[in-house]
């Protein structure tokens, strides 16, 4: 998958179109979408093609739980073309998403949604807005994210590590714990293939991490608090806390141009945050949430006064 040619043009007209409208309006899913459906999942693919020689796979594993629906809705009314507008601005030049729903196995009717890599504005939105915002997740504490990073590990392919050996890009959203495994019985049934055992998180994520950059995406600063030091066990500084789920989509588009060494510096990455159109509040914000990372991969510290702020403040919660 992956053909066609992006236009933010009008993905932007596509958003602020439904700007307006309710939740259940632009997710009008009442069940798991026949093309969704994981079960007998062959393959998902991030293809090369003459419109697109250097393709990147971003898969987004959102938690539809009822805590949750806030960054789906977020990305599918007003934040998508500004993830791809930055991800153009800062030399991503052929960007493929996919989008899955995640939600609890052992409680939900949709546990597992799977869409397509897409290169085009109007099959991004197709398969973000076919997801069915389930609303519902289990009293445990925790979900079913163990899934994302399993169809991530087996069940995708993607030219860019084929070929160049570049990974992807995974970012899980939620603000629950994981699992402690992927539980053999539940692949059997949402996915149509048998494990002989259990595969502990661990090594699911390991699996996972070979082809792909992973990261946890927790929605704000409150809900850290239940679920941050675990996937900082399981993820170091690859467990991003935001300040507001209105970040996520600068945060992630932050990540991979960090990342790929396109933006030199938090510093950069706030001025072009600046030229992108982002408010103070929010360029401050972005660059707090990602001054861990940004450590993590030898940048010096953002200089600018809301990440001076930014270490004061965080030390508040830590």
């Amino acid at each position: 998958m992956g053909y066609g040619n992006y236009s933010y043009t009008a993905h932007a007209a596509l958003t602020a179109g439904r700007a307006h409208k309710s939740g259940t309006e632009v997710f009008n899913q009442t069940q798991c979408h026949p093309l969704m459906n994981p079960k007998g999942i062959k393959v998902r693919e991030c293809r090369d093609s003459a419109d697109h020689p250097d393709s990147l796979g971003i898969a987004f594993a959102l938690d539809v739980t009822g805590s949750m629906g806030d960054i789906p809705q977020l990305l599918a009314k007003q934040e998508l073309p500004n993830f791809m507008k930055l991800l153009t601005t800062c030399g991503v030049a052929h960007p493929q998403l996919m989008f899955m729903a995640i939600g609890d196995a052992t409680s939900d009717q949709a546990a597992l949604q799977i869409g397509q890599f897409e290169s085009t504005a109007e099959l991004m939105d197709q398969w973000l807005t076919w997801s069915f915002l389930e609303g519902g997740g289990g009293g445990s504490g925790e979900e079913s994210y163990d899934l994302a990073f399993y169809i991530a590990a087996q069940h995708t392919d993607m030219d860019n590590w084929v070929k160049r050996k570049k990974k992807g890009y995974l970012f899980v959203t939620g603000d629950e714990l994981p699992y402690p495994a992927v539980s053999r019985h539940q692949i059997e049934a949402l996915v149509g293939e048998k494990l002989d055992e259990d595969i502990p998180i661990e090594e699911v994520i390991a699996a996972a991490a070979e082809t792909y950059h992973v990261f946890f995406l927790i929605p704000d600063l409150e809900r850290r608090r239940r679920c941050e030091a675990r996937w900082r066990d399981l993820l170091g500084e690859h467990a991003i806390c935001m300040e507001s789920a209105l970040d996520t989509c600068a945060v992630a588009a932050g990540i991979v141009a960090l990342t790929e060494k396109l933006i030199p510096s938090l510093d950069a990455l706030a001025e072009t945050l600046s030229k992108d159109g982002f408010s103070k509040e929010r360029i401050g914000s972005t660059i707090r949430a990602l001054q861990n990372y940004g450590a993590a991969l030898h940048l010096p510290p953002a200089t600018t006064q809301g990440s001076t702020i930014g270490k004061w403040w965080r030390r508040l919660f830590e």
